[in-house]
């Protein structure tokens, strides 16, 4: 389960995308650019991503209402999004950023080594996230295991206990299932 993590990157030119990829080269991380929000949406159908760069201002589809999308899907509304804008330090623009769920808020030009720094933070998180819900489902399926294994043993015991000869033989093949660690 060493499936890499993948960053979506949302920018509608694409000298700004080939940047970013630069950025993060050499991370443990798997980057898929695309060129405008509706594309963003399609891509976050069949992928799943650690972290999401959205570029603020784009046409048609701008970054707040390609966000305020992904939030309002069940499926996406978790994935961190970094917004990146070249527009002025706008206060205004930056608070709209979080009102629509970003968890932070890059102006252009921003120091590419802090931008590396926060998409690793997103992807370790995205890694250990996904190590605690393998770790989860085998111990679900541990705990199944166990209350199967629990149950037969206490079938064989009841079958022993019973005059029935019969009834025994029942339970020695319990047992020896039970041994085996399989249950009929």
């Amino acid at each position: 389960m060493s499936e890499m993590a993948k960053a979506l990157l949302v920018d509608d030119r694409r000298e700004n995308l080939m940047a970013l990829e630069a950025i993060l080269q050499g991370l443990p991380v798997q980057s898929v650019a695309v060129e405008s929000g509706e594309a963003a949406l399609k891509q976050l159908l069949v992928d799943d991503f650690a972290v999401i760069l959205l570029d603020a201002q784009m046409p048609d589809m701008d970054g707040f209402e390609t966000a305020s999308h992904i939030k309002r899907r069940e499926r996406t509304r978790h994935v961190p999004i970094i917004f990146l804008t070249a527009a002025d330090r706008d206060a205004q623009l930056a608070l709209r950023g979080y009102a629509v769920g970003a968890v932070d808020y890059l102006t252009k030009p921003f120091d590419p080594w802090v931008l590396r720094a926060k998409v690793s933070v997103f992807v370790e998180l995205w890694a250990k996230t996904r190590q605690l819900a393998a770790h989860s489902r085998a111990v679900r399926e541990r705990e199944a295991q166990w209350r199967a294994l629990t149950e037969t043993i206490d079938e064989a015991a009841a079958l022993l206990r019973s005059a029935d000869p019969d009834a025994r033989d029942r339970a020695a093949e319990l047992l020896e299932q039970a041994r085996w660690g399989s249950t009929a």
